[in-house]
C-alpha cells in the first residue's frame, strides 16, 4: 500500500516563502511522475507542478518563476519551494503520485497567504 504524507504548510504573509515536502512510502515502482495540486475554497483541484521520473518539470502558468518542484528518487520524497507567495496561492496543496499500477494522493497541507 502506497502512502503519501505532506508537511510544511502554514501561514505566511504575501511575498514570503514556504516549502512543502511529501514523503512516499510503501511498495513504489514504475513511477510515471509525481506532482503537486491545489484546491482553493470553492475551486476545483488544479495542477501546480509535476516532475517525471526522468526529471522533466511542468508548471502552471500562475506559479512559473516562483515555485520550484524537486524530487529525491532514492528517498521517495517530493518538495515544492514556494517563493513570492500571493494571497491567491491560498489553498490546500496535495501531493500526487502516478505509477503504472495506480494513482495516489496525500491528505493535503493547508497554505494560507495573507495580504
Amino acid at each position: 500500500q502506497v502512502q503519501l504524507v505532506e508537511s510544511g504548510g502554514g501561514f505566511v504573509q504575501a511575498g514570503g516563502s514556504l516549502r512543502l515536502s511529501c514523503a512516499a512510502s510503501g511498495s513504489i515502482s514504475a513511477v510515471n511522475f509525481m506532482g503537486w495540486y491545489r484546491q482553493g475554497p470553492g475551486n476545483q483541484r488544479d495542477l501546480v507542478a509535476t516532475i517525471t521520473s526522468g526529471g522533466a518539470t511542468n508548471y502552471a502558468d500562475s506559479v512559473k518563476g516562483r515555485f520550484t518542484i524537486s524530487r529525491d528518487s532514492a528517498k521517495n520524497t517530493l518538495d515544492l519551494q514556494m517563493n513570492s507567495l500571493k494571497p491567491e496561492d491560498t489553498a490546500v496543496y496535495y501531493c500526487y503520485l502516478r505509477t503504472r499500477y495506480g494513482n495516489y494522493w496525500g491528505q493535503g497541507a493547508q497554505v494560507t497567504v495573507s495580504s
